[in-house]
């Protein structure tokens, strides 16, 4: 069954003065990220790392969530689903976000220099996959294959909200369950491509679980965000408190997983106590970036874990807003501690910092301002949608 409403009823345009400010936001970040590529582009290219990498996790994320829905048979999340449908719709401009980094990658990456890969043997090991060409080849298939799910799962989606068929569920759930393995190589890839590599010496078996934990946690925090303030606003149908507990007990789960996979990767080099593994993490606990390390514990895990523990804290919109916003600046801290100590034996924020962040607030706006005029907010003809209305715990 199927919400008793006309499907125009939930295709509701934001307030041009959110679209604007989005575009305001968007062309300041791109301005002042073009002009830390002419001050300083090595940095900038670092900078740049961690904007796609914060990206992809809103974008890849999203579309993870969507086929855990469908794969998971979850009714709850059935009524917020087309925001993450929305979200991962930021794939398709993940190229425009990567696209400076391919005209800079000898000024990140070691390996793309071949006279130190040819006087290395262990880098010339690794030469065959840490290949320029292949790297590029890489991105490419990912971003094809994460695309090409995201737009089958969406115009299932919305090609449901008019015929109203149900076997156009029964084909997402059969894609989320081929996406789910292609999902975890490819995100796993990414991870190793774009970060562990920027120190291609080192290396972790777990390095890709750790990057998706933070992904999905970054994701599920953007969505919950923009759906308590959708809410609020009266652009979503009247939802149950047990829909946003949900919600922040799905963030809470996520912000533990985090820790579990941070904490085991740190215990296993640890207890090895290898050289050419701890060196990674001794660069991490010097010159400054041991109060880096310390302050994400804190922030990643402590404050949020704390914030959510009870039940009634995570129906407590405000605290939710407040902690997906917290978790979104965490994850950030993350990738900033991942990627900078690369750039910098000691610790050093500059003004380029801020173009990334600014730029991709503005393209959420403007991307969400976009697809909220040309379809609907809520999936009106998939057949839980009813339950989910009025679901209970």
């Amino acid at each position: 069954m199927s919400i008793p409403v006309s499907a125009e009823g939930w295709r509701k345009e934001l307030p041009a003065s959110v679209t604007r400010l989005g575009w305001i936001l968007l062309i300041a970040g791109v301005a002042i990220a073009a002009l830390g590529y002419i001050v300083d582009a090595r940095r900038m290219a670092f900078d740049n790392v961690i904007g796609y990498l914060f990206l992809a996790s809103v974008a890849a994320g999203s579309v993870f969530l969507v086929a855990l829905e469908y794969i998971g048979g979850a009714v709850w999340s059935v009524p917020t689903r087309r925001v993450n449908e929305f979200l991962g719709g930021l794939v398709l401009l993940l190229p425009l976000i990567a696209l400076p980094m391919f005209f800079h990658l000898h000024d990140v990456y070691h390996w793309t220099h071949e006279e130190v890969v040819a006087a290395d043997k262990l880098l010339a090991g690794k030469s065959p996959y840490l290949d320029v060409n292949f790297f590029v080849l890489r991105f490419v298939l990912i971003f094809i294959i994460w695309s090409l799910f995201h737009f089958l799962f969406t115009r299932n989606s919305t090609k449901q909200d008019t015929t109203k068929d149900p076997k156009l569920t029964t084909i997402n759930i059969r894609l989320a369950a081929v996406f789910m393995p292609v999902f975890a190589i490819s995100l796993t890839l990414t991870a190793v491509d774009w970060a562990m590599s920027l120190e291609p010496h080192w290396s972790s078996t777990i390095f890709g679980v750790y990057y998706f934990s933070g992904t999905v946690l970054a994701a599920l925090s953007a969505a919950t965000y923009i759906i308590i303030k959708l809410h609020e606003s009266g652009y979503l149908p009247k939802l149950q408190r047990d829909s946003f507990y949900s919600l922040g007990a799905l963030m809470f789960a996520f912000i533990n997983f985090w820790a579990y996979i941070a904490f085991s990767q740190f215990l296993l080099i640890w207890y090895a106590d290898l050289p050419e593994e701890t060196v990674w993490f001794m660069s991490r606990w010097k010159n400054g970036w041991e109060y880096v390390s310390i302050l994400l514990i804190v922030v990643h895990f402590a404050i949020p874990y704390f914030a959510l523990l009870t039940q009634d804290s995570k129906m407590d919109l405000k605290r939710l807003k407040l902690m997906a916003i917290w978790i979104l600046f965490a994850h950030l801290l993350d990738l900033y501690w991942l990627v900078m100590p690369t750039y910098s034996e000691s610790v050093s924020f500059s003004w380029t910092e801020f173009a990334f962040p600014i730029l991709l607030v503005g393209l959420v706006m403007v991307v969400l301002s976009f697809k909220m005029r040309r379809n609907n907010l809520v999936p009106v003809g998939d057949p839980k949608l009813t339950r989910g209305l009025s679901f209970r715990l």
